[in-house]
């Protein structure tokens, strides 16, 4: 996967507002969006992709400036990120959807949801970034990955990282992984693959520092499921209590998970998505206030 593919879907690119935006289509149902989080890529749900493409048609954009996407010519928050989302599935037809969103990508879904709240019916927050992000522990993680960039040096032997349980860890296990010998080499391809060819992550991560969704949360309109690791070191699961506390949101936490949950246990996380678009997310006009 040197080129940070995403097996078992139809690669496409589309010229939008002056540069390239590569995404995938396939799977048979329904539509859903898939949105991936910062410095990753389509290619971060090589093992939950297929599981979901069994009842949905699946769209998965690389984010400006991450994998076989070009990088946007002025970013002043997240709203460019979330239109160029919107501006691919509106060009496969495939708006109005539901829309999984994972760590910084679930930052994107919910700007999306606030500014076409029509074309958005659900949305899934996979680990969401956004409340913890002034924090100076994660100021300062998230700057150190933005800056080093270590997963660029780690994508050009992952093939030995697959192989070594020790590289395994020292490359997933402090901040991502609650496992890193339960991934299965297609994940830390899915993981690694796309760092060498990103092109801006800083101006994603600048985006993220600038945008607070705490004061506009109860401004989404359409059903919303939090779904978490529960080892989440990166993103504790205090961030998931809280998104759903502020978005009247059902909770599913995932256990033996860190934060890449949508790789460490991928048929967990399908069958929590599939359960919550069956239900239509009616379980979130249930809660207490």
């Amino acid at each position: 996967m040197t080129d940070a593919k995403l097996p078992g879907l139809e690669e496409r690119f589309v010229e939008l507002k002056g540069s390239k935006m590569r995404y995938f289509v396939g799977g048979e149902g329904p539509p859903l969006i898939l949105v991936h989080g910062l410095g990753g890529a389509a290619a971060n749900w090589t093992e939950l992709a297929p599981l979901l493409a069994r009842n949905h048609t699946l769209l998965v954009p690389d984010l400006p400036g991450h994998g076989g996407s070009e990088a946007l010519p002025a970013v002043s928050g997240l709203e460019p990120f979330a239109d160029r989302v919107a501006l691919v599935a509106e060009r496969e037809g495939m708006l109005p959807a539901p829309v999984v969103g994972h760590s910084l990508g679930g930052m994107v879904v919910l700007r999306l949801a606030l500014r076409r709240p029509d074309d958005v019916s659900a949305v899934v927050l996979a680990a969401a970034a956004g409340l913890s992000v002034g924090s100076v522990w994660g100021r300062q993680l998230l700057s150190v990955f933005s800056t080093i960039r270590p997963g660029r040096i780690a994508a050009r032997c992952r093939g030995l990282v697959s192989r070594s349980h020790v590289l395994r860890r020292l490359v997933f296990g402090f901040v991502s992984v609650a496992d890193p010998r339960a991934l299965t080499n297609e994940a830390v391809e899915g993981f690694l693959a796309a760092q060498l060819l990103h092109t801006d992550v800083d101006s994603a991560w600048q985006a993220l520092q600038a945008d607070d969704p705490r004061q506009e949360l109860e401004a989404v309109r359409c059903p919303v499921l939090v779904l978490w690791g529960a080892e989440d070191v990166q993103l504790p699961l205090d961030d998931a209590f809280e998104y759903a506390r502020r978005l009247r949101a059902p909770l599913r936490v995932i256990p033996g998970c860190g934060h890449l949950l949508i790789g460490e246990r991928p048929d967990a996380c399908a069958h929590a998505i599939d359960d919550f678009l069956r239900d239509g997310g009616l379980e979130r006009h249930h809660l207490p206030a």
